[in-house]
């Protein structure tokens, strides 16, 4: 699995927003502000912003589900990037902060899995404290608490079915759960009419 840069662990911190918990990316600072303990992820479409929402509360349990852990510092062994585009009908759905975050009855971050987001630019982060894991497009799936039930076709709380994958712009048909991220893919998951071209690149800030 590619690596790195590496540097030490980090200390949780947390930004406080209008909606969203947020924990500072590959950053120290001091102690957390208290926060809303859930987030609601804004979208530019039509899909209702509920359907992708995240439940911050139901954290651990979801972290757990995908067979991961809660750490109390980002790892710094393997670190890396991915980024995720959810489009329906060609129409952006945010990926919300705060993914694999978790938060204690005060409100305030007490955990981070290896694999989370800390905004909503779509920006997957793998910060590992083990060499060589694979993480999996499913793991963040579970960890969002979206695309594993039985509700409407399209909606965050339906099945993955009718949706479709892109990589780097190529049409991936080997299992959407299990596509392994890796660092600097740009992963593109379209419901319905799909944009006239789908993004085979995003260009991740210096460093990442």
């Amino acid at each position: 699995m590619h690596t790195t840069t590496r540097h030490p662990k980090l200390a949780l911190a947390v930004a406080l927003s209008a909606v969203t918990l947020g924990v500072a990316s590959c950053a120290a600072s001091g102690p957390p502000p208290e926060v809303p303990a859930t987030s609601a992820a804004p979208t530019t479409s039509t899909a209702s912003a509920a359907d992708f929402g995240l439940d911050i509360a139901g954290a651990p349990g979801r972290i757990a589900q995908a067979g991961l852990s809660v750490l109390t510092a980002e790892g710094n062994v393997d670190h890396y990037h991915a980024h995720l585009d959810v489009l329906k009908d060609g129409k952006a759905v945010a990926v919300p902060a705060n993914i694999g975050i978790t938060a204690g009855p005060d409100n305030r971050a007490n955990g981070i899995s290896a694999l989370h987001t800390h905004d909503t630019t779509g920006v997957v982060h793998i910060e590992s404290p083990t060499a060589g894991q694979v993480f999996t497009l499913g793991q963040l799936f579970t960890e969002w608490g979206v695309l594993g039930g039985s509700g409407a076709p399209g909606t965050g709380a339906g099945s993955l079915d009718g949706w479709t994958l892109y990589v780097n712009g190529q049409k991936y048909d080997a299992g959407i759960r299990d596509l392994p991220l890796k660092a600097h893919d740009e992963i593109v998951l379209s419901y319905g009419t799909p944009p006239a071209k789908i993004p085979a690149a995003y260009d991740f800030p210096s460093g990442e």
